[in-house]
């Protein structure tokens, strides 16, 4: 059993950046694809980002394909999500997510943290 805890949450203003912290433990972090998923009020989770096991193929959406940026440090079971330029259509909980492949899928996800909340204010 994976257990993940995001961090790094906060307010920004429009134009500001972030970075988003996923910390594992209770696996095995080399082996799993790790995923950042976001979900605002009434809406449904959509895919953000995610980065296969050896942290070398990852998948944007295009929402933030070259404003955000995934990545892994495999000596702190660690997942990071920086994010710039962010605009205020960003705002939503941050949810990461473990899986066993690398996708855009959602419920091919098997472990997700609690989330954390990101707000851009204009």
């Amino acid at each position: 059993q994976v257990q993940l805890v995001e961090s790094g949450g906060g307010l920004v203003q429009a134009g500001g950046s972030l970075s988003l912290s996923c910390a594992a433990s209770g696996g095995t972090f080399s082996s799993y694809a790790m995923g950042w998923f976001r979900q605002a009020p009434g809406k449904e989770r959509e895919f953000v980002a995610a980065i296969d096991w050896s942290g070398v193929s990852t998948y944007y959406a295009d929402s933030v394909k070259g404003r955000f940026t995934i990545s892994r440090a495999y000596a702190k079971n660690t997942v990071y999500l920086q994010m710039h330029s962010l605009k205020p259509k960003d705002t939503a909980v941050y949810y990461c997510a473990a899986g066993p492949g690398l996708t855009t899928h959602r419920y091919e996800y098997d472990f997700w943290g609690q989330g954390t909340q990101v707000t851009v204010s204009s």
